[in-house]
């Protein structure tokens, strides 16, 4: 007797994704899900929910001092003037890097993060290594993100909870004078923003 599914398959697909395609499949022929509010939140997630969303705060907080002083006072009304609302980003707090100080966020809990700036948080963000490690040995998380800071850094961490998640305003880097927002923003990482990266010197 043949096995119906002793073939080769044609599917390109890596095995996550096609188990997430399937499963879709199944739910969209029961009725139980719309297709098309599935390529909505998609696109609400691939395309205008992300990173760059909060590469553009923090270039605005380079390039202005009073949307600066805004950000550090209320960073929940400046991050929403800017267009940037919605879910676990209700409760703001924007914390700046400067020479003397890295700050670096965690959630030990579970894992709150600001999806309105920085769209839906990386797998090593949520695993118990991180999160445990971030808080006991954050320096030494940090060099294994090949952040090496000087030892005299304070290096601050941060408790993203359900009420109040954060954003980290990295140092702006040197020979970034002359540009506009947009080239600033380019600069900025998701990394950045979490504290587990720097910004990147221009080319």
């Amino acid at each position: 007797m043949t096995n119906s599914h002793d073939h080769d398959h044609d599917n390109e697909l890596d095995p996550m994704t096609a188990r997430v395609r399937a499963l879709e499949t199944i739910l969209s022929e029961k009725g139980l899900i719309d297709p098309a509010a599935i390529d909505a939140i998609v696109d609400t997630y691939q395309n205008r929910v992300g990173p760059q969303n909060g590469a553009r705060v923090v270039a605005r907080a380079w390039s202005d001092t009073e949307f600066a002083d805004w950000l550090a006072r209320d960073a929940t009304a400046a991050i929403a003037s800017l267009g940037f609302t919605g879910r676990q980003g209700e409760h703001m707090h924007a914390v700046f890097n400067t020479p003397q100080t890295h700050n670096l966020v965690v959630c030990t809990l579970c894992s709150c993060y600001p999806w309105s700036v920085l769209g839906l948080p990386p797998v090593w963000y949520k695993s118990p290594p991180y999160r445990s490690r971030a808080v006991m040995d954050p320096r030494g998380v940090l060099e294994e993100f090949g952040v090496r800071l000087d030892k005299d850094v304070n290096i601050r961490v941060w408790d993203s909870t359900a009420e109040l998640r954060y954003l980290v305003v990295p140092m702006r880097p040197a020979g970034t004078d002359g540009l506009d927002e947009d080239a600033l923003a380019a600069l900025v990482s998701r990394d950045s923003m979490i504290g587990t990266g720097l910004a990147e010197a221009p080319e």
